[in-house]
């Protein structure tokens, strides 16, 4: 019997990083203002932002802090209430938390994307703004969202911690709201193991967050642009912001930078592989009559580093079943709603207060399943997990129905 592959390991750091890397070790020049120019964040930043096509970037310590900064940019006042999907993972209210507003969570469905007329209905007139996550890189109806949030005149965040790569309507997710954020940490596309990036084409937004993840005194001039024009626009917006807003300092070192910078080659094939790695087994899976893998909505080109499914036709105490039963043939499958302390189960966020009554989300966290499937995984390797996952579930539900029958 072939033996499941190891889905935790990440990819090994380019070989292009090891010189920059070894520079830094011997210069001791970790921290991002400390060299006059061109430190290793500000190149990082002027890369991530040509690569996304959007004017600006901002490197800081995580995704988290890259939603707070978003924020705050915005001015929000204390007690701003903000429209987020109810399934996401705990650090997004978190974040709306820290920046003292308000989480106010919207329904999601079977297919892991955002109710839009539950969305529809919650965005009234006590709504300052939204976050849209994309959640382990399914993308909602953006079309319908930009729509309502242009009609409402509120300001749209996207969290595309999971969705570097993806793209609606052939554009890049992250750039289609006001603010992107994205995260560095070791299981999303780009590994620094901790960190993360926001992207705007708003100059004052991204003065007031630079100068709030830690730009003293005038350290903001050694931030890049991509053009001239830009620079000044850039200038101009950071001498409107200076000495007028606190310091959180949240900022990047140029060790995790230069790790980053040197895997940003790294991620076309990345997504092309995982694409391919998740469409080829989700096809397998399709054919149990016990899991289902939601299609995705037309416009989205997906980029993803793992699947989702569904269980179909189990009780509770069957699932728990499967996800044993999994684990025994070599295969962690996490089911979000079943863990006491799951950070993507919305009634575990008991800093929030009593859970909101959310039931068709809290229906598919319920039966939703997560398993792993990094991009560098072979065909082979991806054989070995969907049979284990199909069999797991026979191993539950029997041969009943199995396979169409």
């Amino acid at each position: 019997m072939n033996l499941p592959p190891n889905v935790y390991d990440a990819e090994p750091i380019p070989a292009s990083a090891r010189a920059e890397i070894e520079r830094l070790l011997q210069s001791g020049d970790l921290f991002r203002y400390t060299a006059p120019e061109n430190a290793p964040v500000s190149l990082l930043e002027r890369d991530f932002a040509d690569a996304l096509g959007c004017k600006y970037a901002l490197a800081v310590s995580s995704c988290s802090a890259a939603l707070f900064l978003s924020l705050k940019s915005l001015g929000l006042p204390r007690g701003a209430r903000v429209l987020i999907p109810a399934f996401t993972f705990a650090a997004v209210p978190s974040s709306i938390v820290h920046a003292d507003c308000v989480p106010v969570l919207a329904e999601v469905g079977e297919n892991y994307r955002l109710n839009i007329a539950d969305f529809e209905a919650k965005l009234d007139d006590t709504i300052s703004a939204v976050m849209i996550s994309h959640m382990r890189g399914h993308t909602s109806d953006m079309d319908a969202i930009v729509t309502l949030c242009e009609d409402r005149g509120v300001p749209l965040i996207e969290d595309a911690a999971h969705s570097l790569g993806t793209k609606w309507h052939g554009r890049n997710i992250g750039t289609i709201g006001k603010i992107g954020c994205f995260s560095f940490q070791s299981y999303k596309l780009l590994n620094a193991g901790e960190g993360g990036i926001l992207i705007t084409d708003d100059a004052d937004v991204l003065a007031q967050a630079t100068i709030m993840s830690g730009a003293y005194e005038h350290n903001w001039k050694k931030h890049l642009a991509r053009s001239d024009e830009d620079a000044a626009e850039l200038q101009a917006a950071f001498g409107r912001w200076q000495n007028k807003l606190p310091l959180y300092n949240l900022r990047l070192g140029n060790l995790s930078a230069a790790i980053v910078r040197s895997q940003l080659a790294e991620v076309p094939r990345r997504v092309t592989d995982g694409r391919r790695n998740h469409d080829y087994v989700a096809e397998k899976l399709n054919l149990s009559p016990w899991i289902d893998v939601p299609e995705k909505l037309g416009p989205e080109e997906r980029a993803p580093d793992s699947i989702q499914f569904n269980l179909v036709g189990m009780e509770e105490n069957e699932v728990r079943a499967f996800q044993d039963a999994s684990a025994a043939r070599g295969v962690k499958v996490q089911v979000f709603g079943l863990s006491t302390d799951n950070a993507r189960a919305f009634w575990n966020w008991e800093f929030l207060g009593k859970a909101p009554s959310l039931p068709q989300t809290k229906a598919m966290l319920m039966k939703a399943c997560d398993a792993r499937l990094p991009a560098r995984l072979t065909l082979p390797e991806l054989d070995v997990i969907a049979e284990a996952l199909i069999k797991a579930a026979q191993d539950v539900m029997g041969n009943r129905r199995a396979f169409g029958n």
